[in-house]
């Protein structure tokens, strides 16, 4: 079973970044060009009644699987990237962390009126960074089409903030 690959193959790091939280790394999984395959594939699958018209990736593991997505539903990518990191004129959200606070950004051009947009993370936790990359989609015109996530921590309750925005939110492996 695949979420069993993912899990397996994740590797967690205690205290990172900071005291009492463990960090789910997804990089041993990069590592394994197989189970990307796999993974790229599922979420496709997961994803064949959602109309979709273009996928945005969260910096910076969004952009791992979601451009791999993108590709995969024949669909455009838009980066939603850190505070600072795009070259052309942006608008911007911040929001607060499990562990800490942060702003997104994205091109003032990234999507039109109208369009559904997929957002992808590697994993859902708390859900505020997610729900800040969707107020972006939305000040912009578009519509949140859903989410995907490799990962789903779901004793968190993320996904409850999410559905203000859309209820198609899929996982590949929950914990």
């Amino acid at each position: 079973m695949l979420a069993d690959k993912i899990k397996q193959t994740l590797r967690d790091v205690p205290d990172f970044p900071k005291p009492g939280i463990i960090f789910k790394d997804i990089t041993p999984i990069l590592k394994n060009a197989e189970l990307c395959t796999e993974i790229t594939a599922a979420l496709a699958l997961q994803l064949k009644d959602v109309k979709i018209d273009v996928v945005a990736g969260i910096e910076s593991r969004g952009f791992l699987f979601g451009l791999a997505l993108a590709q995969a539903l024949n669909v455009p990518f838009v980066p939603i990237r850190k505070a600072g990191k795009l070259p052309y004129k942006t608008i911007k959200e911040s929001y607060d962390l499990e562990y800490g606070s942060a702003t997104l950004e994205v091109h003032e051009d990234a999507f039109t009126g109208g369009q559904r947009v997929l957002i992808h993370d590697d994993l859902l936790a708390t859900g505020g960074t997610v729900v800040a990359a969707s107020k972006l989609v939305e000040q912009l015109g578009a519509k949140v089409a859903g989410y995907s996530f490799l990962i789903s921590l779901d004793f968190l309750n993320g996904q409850e903030r999410l559905i203000n925005f859309s209820t198609n939110t899929f996982s590949l492996a929950g914990f």
